[in-house]
């Protein structure tokens, strides 16, 4: 297994990109080879996250970017499967559990298939997505666009922008009930998963890079690329022409971002919110849930030395 920075050369795309770009990388490899890509959509009411098959750029326009919400897998494994049995190259993207669950499906591996994976904080209760629409076109109007990790500002301080409002993942109440787990899936707390991978690559966003391979780090999004398999190897080695790379310690890479081998814990709280959830309106679930937290310095100091691996190991 090597574990690598990276992101792509071509700018524009890589600012449309949630950290480096990997992605859209190498489902235009798949394109070439005339296969098709499954991957995360919006649907087209916003309301909900499903599987799509792309074979186009236009198609990946809707797939790339991260989408903090449960998707629907709908029938996307039978139709990757067809694809697979008429010879067709076939990129599957989703979080291990989903890529778990294909391989699973399928019972047998292709040659032609390659799997990709991300680092996975947890999934989301759709449920909480839609109240939380529902609350911002009560106040807004109809929701036209939602775009999760938008970095206008900066990729660290990224926040979601919905039609041309930008609201920053600090303050945003969806965002904070997530990154605080109030609303992740059971399953999520003990996520069996992250302890057997079947990917071929797992893709995250490099928190911490500064302590790591500061010379990869310009502000606008910088990837981890753990490869898994020779198959994985041999893509990443046929597109490093087109990004800038550097292999690193797979133990210093993931300190910045633990979810890549370990579940968020349970909050105390969880069984509760989710109570509230249907009881309360959004913005009585966001006062109690997603309020900021006051912190002293030196426990905002000790904070931010935990989540960006600053206590790094001296070897």
């Amino acid at each position: 297994m090597r574990t690598f920075a990276a992101y792509i050369k071509n700018e524009k795309l890589r600012l449309e990109s949630s950290s480096g770009g990997i992605f859209s990388l190498l489902a235009e490899y798949i394109f070439s080879l005339s296969g098709a890509v499954y991957g995360v959509a919006m649907s087209e009411n916003l309301y909900c996250a499903e599987f799509i098959r792309a074979t186009d750029e236009e198609g990946l326009k809707r797939i790339r970017g991260s989408k903090y919400l449960q998707a629907r897998t709908g029938n996307v494994y039978q139709s990757a499967k067809m694809d697979l049995d008429a010879g067709k190259s076939v990129l599957f993207s989703g979080t291990p559990c989903q890529v778990n669950g294909l391989k699973g499906f399928l019972q047998k591996d292709y040659p032609n298939l390659l799997c990709v994976d991300v680092i996975c904080h947890g999934v989301p209760s759709l449920a909480l997505w839609r109240k939380y629409v529902c609350h911002e076109e009560a106040l807004y109007g109809k929701l036209e666009s939602v775009n999760f990790r938008c970095k206008n500002n900066s990729w660290n301080n990224f926040g979601i922008k919905e039609n041309e409002v930008y609201s920053s993942k600090d303050i945003n109440p969806y965002m904070q009930m997530f990154l605080r787990n109030y609303s992740l899936r059971p399953s999520c707390y003990k996520c069996t998963a992250k302890q057997f991978k079947m990917s071929d690559i797992t893709l995250g966003d490099f928190w911490g890079i500064n302590f790591v391979a500061p010379q990869m780090n310009d502000g606008k999004g910088t990837a981890i690329i753990i490869v898994r398999t020779k198959k994985g190897q041999a893509i990443i080695d046929e597109r490093k022409m087109h990004m800038k790379i550097k292999e690193v310690s797979y133990k210093k890479a993931v300190r910045g971002n633990p979810s890549e081998c370990r579940s968020v814990d349970r909050p105390e709280h969880r069984n509760i919110f989710f109570k509230d959830m249907v009881q309360l309106t959004f913005d009585e679930l966001s006062k109690k849930y997603a309020s900021p937290v006051k912190m002293g310095i030196k426990a905002s100091v000790k904070h931010a030395l935990e989540k960006f691996g600053a206590d790094r190991p001296k070897t």
